[in-house]
C-alpha cells in the first residue's frame, strides 16, 4: 500500500499524549509531515525526535493552550509559517474537571472545561478552515465522547461542550465546504492517561457496557482518524463515527 496522507500536513492538538500521540506516530507513518501542539512543549519536542527518527517526517513541536485564543492564533502562524500549508487539523485536546456536586461547579471549573472542549476547537477551526478552503481544500477532525449522547451526572459540563463540538462539526462542513471537509469521531472509553485513575470496578463496568467487553486501546483511533484525514473519506462530511466499541 502507498502513503495515504503523502505530502500532507496535519495539525493535531493534545498531540504529545494518549490518542493525539497514537495520531501524530500514525499520520507520520502515512507520509505526512506533522504539528504537535501541547500545553507541555517539553513533551511536544520528545515526540518530534521520535516522529524524525522513526518516519523521517517532518514534526514541529508547538506549545499551545487551546482554550486560549491568542495562542490558538500562534500555532496556526506557526504551522503556516513552517510548513506553508495544514491539509488536516486534529482538534483532540480535551479536559474534564471533577467536581463534588453541581452547585459547587465554579466558574473558572466551568469556563476552562468549554474552552478546551469547545471554545479552542471553534476557533482553529475558523483560522485554519478558512486558509484551507482559500487554498481549495482540507479536513478537521473534531474527537468528541459518548458524554455527548450519555451524559453523566459527574461530567456535565464536558459533555454539554462535547455536544456543542459535535454541533460545530456540522456548521463548519456547511460553512467551508464543498472543499474542506469536517467530522467528528465520537470516542467511548479509551486506555489513555486518563484511565490510570479509574479503580478496577469502574473498568470493568465500562467494559461490560460495549458490545466487544472490553475499553478501547490507544491505537484503536488509528483507523478512523486515517479514514477521515485521507481521500478515503472524500465523499463524507457533517459525520459522526461512534468509536466505542458497542458501547450502551
Amino acid at each position: 500500500m502507498g502513503k495515504p496522507l503523502s505530502g500532507k500536513v496535519t495539525v493535531v492538538t493534545g498531540g504529545s499524549r494518549g490518542l493525539g500521540r497514537e495520531m501524530v506516530l500514525a499520520f507520520a507513518e502515512a507520509g505526512a509531515d506533522v504539528v504537535i501542539a501541547s500545553r507541555k512543549l517539553d513533551a511536544c519536542v520528545a515526540l518530534a525526535e521520535e516522529v524524525t527518527k522513526k518516519t523521517g517526517q517532518r514534526a514541529l513541536p508547538v506549545a499551545c493552550n487551546v482554550g486560549e485564543w491568542e495562542q490558538c492564533e500562534n500555532l496556526a502562524e506557526a504551522a503556516y509559517e513552517e510548513f506553508g500549508v495544514v491539509d488536516v487539523l486534529v482538534n483532540n485536546a480535551g479536559m474534564s474537571l471533577l467536581y463534588p456536586s453541581l452547585e459547587q461547579v465554579s466558574e473558572a471549573m466551568f469556563d476552562k472545561v468549554m474552552a478546551t472542549n469547545l471554545k479552542g476547537p471553534f476557533r482553529l477551526s475558523a483560522l485554519i478552515g478558512t486558509r484551507m478552503a482559500a487554498a481549495g481544500g482540507g479536513s478537521i477532525v473534531n474527537i468528541s465522547s459518548i458524554e455527548a449522547a450519555h451524559p453523566e451526572p459527574l461530567a456535565v459540563p464536558y459533555a454539554a461542550a462535547k455536544a456543542g463540538l459535535e454541533a460545530l462539526s456540522v456548521g463548519l462542513a456547511h460553512t467551508y465546504g464543498p472543499g474542506v471537509r469536517v467530522n467528528t469521531i465520537r470516542c467511548g472509553p479509551f486506555d489513555t492517561d486518563i484511565a490510570k485513575a479509574w479503580p478496577p470496578e469502574l473498568r470493568a463496568e465500562l467494559a461490560r457496557h460495549t458490545a466487544l467487553k472490553r475499553i478501547g486501546g490507544p491505537a484503536d483511533i488509528v483507523g478512523a482518524a486515517l479514514f477521515f484525514a485521507s481521500d478515503a473519506s472524500a465523499y463524507c462530511t457533517g459525520a459522526t463515527l461512534a468509536l466505542d466499541g458497542g458501547f450502551r
